[in-house]
Parts: C-alpha cells; sequence; structure tokens
C-alpha cells in the first residue's frame, strides 16, 4: 500500500506491510548467508551459558560494543563551555559529523564544530595547509573569541604537531597572533571521551595560566577567597551545572564554573539561533588561577587537570559524581570547610526531605539487584546510593574504567552489607554485561540507551542513567547532583520499579489481584 496525503504512516506501521514483511524475508534467506531459525536459535542459546560466557571473557583482542566513546567527543565537550569558544577537530569531516550528531542527539540542540577536513593527501603529506586554512576560514565565517583545537586517529598517526602548526598558522596570519588558539592531542584509538575532556582541560588551563605557549609573561597565582568548580563529562550538565550554581548561591560562596556548558545546550528558541551562548568567560578562565582551591565532582575525568592544578598551588579536592545523602553531604562539608561558609538551613531541609523520601519508599528498593554500566565516576556515585538505599550492585561494569577505579569500587562495596556478593569489572564491554545478565540475572539494570538492546534481549528492565539518553527527551535538564538531583534519581528507579510491578499484575482475573492503585 502507498502512502496517500490523508494519511501518513510512520515506519513502524509502514514496514509492518505485506510488501515490506516480504522484502525483508528475501533479503534474509538470499543474501545474509541464512542457516535456518533452528541452527540461529542454538547459538543464541549458547550464548547465554556459562560456557559461552567463559569464553565471552578470555577474549583479548576484541571489543564489542563498549560503554564509552572517544577522545575527542569529550574534546568538544569541554570546548563549548568557554566563551564564545569554537571547537575544532584536526581530522576527517566524517568524525566531526559523528560528535556533531551525537550531543545533538542527547541534548536536542546544535552542537557547533568545525574540522581541518583531512583527506587522503593530508593523511600522506602531513595537515598543516589544513590547519592553516581551516584556522583562518573558522576565524572568518564564524567569528569566535577562542579556539579550541583537538586531534583525531588520522594526524595522530601521522605524528602532526598542533603547536608547532598553530604557530607557523598564525605567522601566515590565519588568525592574529594574540588570538587565544588552545590545543590537546585526543588520539581516538586510546583512551575513551572522559580522557578527552580531561586533555583539552589541562590545555585551556596551561594555555591561560602558563603564558599562552610562550607567548606572553606566565601568570603569577595571587591566592582569593574563590572557588573553581570542574563539572567532569557529564550527561546532566544543563541541570547539574545550574543545581551547583543554586547550591553556590545558597551557601554565598565565590566561585567559578571552569567550562560552563549548560547554555550553550539549552537555548531558548525565541527567533534568535545562537551559535555561542553562556559559558565561562576568557578572563574567568584566566583568573581562575587565583582561585583557593578546585573543586572536581569526577575525580577519573580530571586527573590531569587536577594534576596541573595542583602543581600551580592550589588544593585539590575531587568526587566521584556524587549521588545521595553520603555524597552529597561530603560535598557540601568540603566546600563549607574550604571556603568558611556554612551550609544553610535550606539545605538542611532538603537532606531531610531526602531521608524522609528514602524512609518512605525504601522498602520497594530494599534488596532488590541491580547491573550498573557507564562512566566510572557516574558509576561510583549510583553504586554508592544504591547500597543507601537497601539494594544490591551485583555487577558494576566501566569500559573506561582502570585497576584504581575497581579498587576504589571494590573498598565501596566491601563497606556495606548489601555490598557482599557484588563484582566491579573495569575495561569490559556491553557484550561482556550480557554473558553476566543471562548467568547472574538483576531484577534492573541503570545505564545508557545502549542497554536497550540489552533489556530486549535479556528482559533486564533499564533505568536510564547516563551518557548517551537518545530515546528519551529532556533528561539532561534535571540534576542528579545534590539533595534535589538525588531525589530526581530516586523517583526514576522508584518509577521503573512501579511500571514493572503493574506490568506482573495487570492480567484480568488472575493477577490483578495485585494491580493496586496505592504503591
Amino acid at each position: 500500500m502507498t502512502e496517500t496525503a490523508e494519511k501518513i504512516r510512520d515506519h513502524f506501521e509502514l514496514f509492518r506491510e505485506p510488501q515490506y514483511e516480504e522484502l525483508m524475508e528475501n533479503k534474509r534467506k538470499n543474501f545474509e548467508n541464512y542457516v535456518g531459525d533452528a541452527e540461529v536459535t542454538r547459538v543464541a542459546d549458547w550464548t547465554k551459558t556459562k560456557e559461552y560466557q567463559d569464553k565471552n571473557f578470555a577474549r583479548e583482542a576484541l571489543v564489542i560494543n563498549p560503554a564509552k566513546a572517544c577522545q575527542p567527543l569529550g574534546a568538544v565537550f569541554a570546548a563549548v563551555g568557554f566563551e564564545k569558544t569554537l571547537p575544532f577537530v584536526h581530522g576527517s569531516q566524517g568524525c566531526v559529523a559523528y560528535y556533531r550528531s551525537h550531543f545533538t542527539r542527547h541534548f536536542k540542540e546544535p552542537t557547533s564544530c568545525v574540522s581541518s577536513s583531512m583527506t587522503e593527501d593530508a593523511a600522506v603529506f602531513g595537515g598543516l595547509n589544513n590547519m592553516i586554512d581551516g584556522l583562518a576560514n573558522a576565524y572568518a565565517l564564524y567569528k569566535p573569541k577562542m579556539i579550541a583545537v583537538s586531534t583525531t586517529c588520522m594526524a595522530e598517526v601521522i605524528g602532526d604537531d598542533l603547536n608547532a602548526f598553530i604557530k607557523n598558522a598564525k605567522e601566515k596570519g590565519s588568525v592574529p597572533q594574540e588570538f587565544d588558539v588552545t590545543y590537546a592531542h585526543t588520539p581516538a584509538f586510546v583512551g575513551s571521551h572522559i580522557t578527552g575532556y580531561d586533555n583539552t582541560m589541562k590545555g585551556i588551563v596551561e594555555h591561560f595560566w602558563d603564558g599562552k605557549s610562550g607567548t606572553v609573561e606566565k601568570l603569577e597565582r595571587k591566592p582569593n577567597e574563590s572557588i573553581n568548580f570542574l563539572g567532569g563529562f557529564d550527561g546532566y550538565t544543563v541541570g547539574n551545572i545550574r543545581e551547583i550554581k543554586r547550591i553556590f548561591e545558597l551557601m554565598g560562596v565565590d566561585y567559578t564554573i571552569f567550562g560552563d556548558n549548560s547554555d550553550v545546550w539549552d537555548t531558548p528558541a525565541d527567533g534568535e539561533f545562537r551559535m555561542y551562548d553562556g559559558g565561562t568567560t576568557l578572563e574567568q578562565a584566566a583568573n581562575a588561577v587565583h582561585a583557593k582551591a578546585t573543586i572536581s565532582m569526577q575525580e577519573f575525568c580530571t586527573e590531569k587537570t587536577l594534576a596541573t592544578i595542583a602543581d600551580h598551588g592550589q588544593e585539590v579536592v575531587a568526587f566521584n559524581h556524587p549521588v545521595g545523602i553520603a555524597g552529597t553531604d561530603r560535598f557540601l562539608q568540603a566546600v563549607s570547610r574550604i571556603t568558611g561558609k556554612a551550609i544553610p538551613e535550606a539545605l538542611t531541609k532538603e537532606r531531610g526531605r531526602l531521608v524522609d523520601a528514602i524512609g518512605d519508599s525504601s522498602a520497594h528498593i530494599h534488596g532488590k539487584k541491580f547491573a550498573i554500566y557507564g562512566d566510572p565516576d557516574l558509576c561510583y556515585g549510583l553504586a554508592e546510593f544504591i547500597l543507601e538505599l537497601g539494594g544490591e550492585p551485583v555487577h558494576i561494569l566501566a569500559t573506561n574504567g582502570n585497576k584504581a577505579w575497581e579498587a576504589k569500587v571494590q573498598a565501596l562495596l566491601d563497606s556495606s552489607p548489601f555490598g557482599a556478593g557484588c563484582k566491579v569489572y573495569a575495561g569490559k564491554d556491553l557484550w561482556h554485561l550480557r554473558s553476566l545478565l543471562f548467568t547472574e540475572p538483576v531484577d534492573f539494570m541503570i545505564g545508557n540507551t545502549y542497554g536497550k538492546y540489552l533489556e530486549r534481549d535479556t528482559g533486564t528492565p533499564l533505568i536510564r542513567l547516563g551518557f548517551p539518553v537518545f530515546d528519551r527527551h529532556h533528561h539532561h535538564r534535571s540534576p542528579v547532583w545534590g539533595y534535589q538531583g538525588s531525589m530526581n534519581v530516586l523517583v526514576k528507579i522508584l518509577d521503573k520499579i512501579f511500571d514493572e510491578m503493574d506490568k506482573a499484575t495487570n492480567t484480568a482475573g488472575k493477577t490483578d489481584v495485585s494491580f493496586d492503585i496505592i504503591r
């Protein structure tokens, strides 16, 4: 049946028409090395066994569906947090299209980013000319106040030197000599998006504080009472940064959000296109050297940046994506200690309300088993909150986690009776998690949208928390940090539990004796 102007069907109806089903069946049997339904079922069943799990965990040279992205994605995330800053990726257009689309699908906002458009000739002869032309075009067309350069695999494999290339480009007149161009080498074949975030933030700190690649004098630190705040790579950056600002203002803290991308990914629809919106000003970025301390909300996402900041004489304090009572307590107590500002009554009341809400609902979470996957700091924060709620985080998996992270999470599990028997998996991917979900099932998964396929395959309900979340809208606008943010996480977990309870009790005349209005 063809489409008509009176009735345009969406794809999930259209492709159920007989002619499309016939087309797909013909394609499967004649062009996809079809082996028959029985063989497919036999192999699929075998992949759910402990025997297959052992083989799956023994693999070394193959990654299947990793729960991470590549370094340049993190570089773009960091760059857009600064005033009128254009991310510039020294690599191919295809790579940059991926970064732009990835953020746009998560935040539902356009993400500005340019490339040096390297092709085959640049891969052979080097990308200097691409850098010279690219910086000139970006400066002339998009009128940024700063350009933050990062690299992709291609530029790194051939060994392009960003510092030398940028100096050459300035000597050729691509941009004025005094124009701010920061850089970070971010090869996509090692590390992950959190490494790229860290490298880029470190590059921006060094640029402003250490003399802009030898072109001006290094800044002399004159300590004041302000603090710097680093959020790290965070899919909830819009809601979280606004929540942190609210908390700091309640406490009367003098602060600088170092890399504030809360506005650029939440621009209003008022008829004006904003290529740049908000962001930490370049003056603030430079003056941040004078701060008393820098607080990072994600330890494993800011390791190099914090080490660089510490070398400049500041105290540095790192957390692990604090969610829940204990995590938020530690954060607020650290802010209070460093600044000398008391924790206000308003925040104390918010804490009490969260404790009350946990008490109201703990019976529904107590004893529930969870699998958690995602970035290292997020996994730690969520695991700590699940333990507070009386749940059991049975599997905790971070593809970009390391041995230090694994040991830290294990220590957390060992500190609670609900952590007994729970395991941590650094460097494993979602195909490993699939095996675990079949051999050691849990009640719920917590992670990003990519767990959607695991949910269908294993029958484990998915609670969407993390980055990216493509198939649900506007989650990034709600905070998950602070007592208010923790309340959001609690409600999200409870909603899924109640949805599953309703699904399991809604057969009329059989199970609906427990299909209750009141939960």
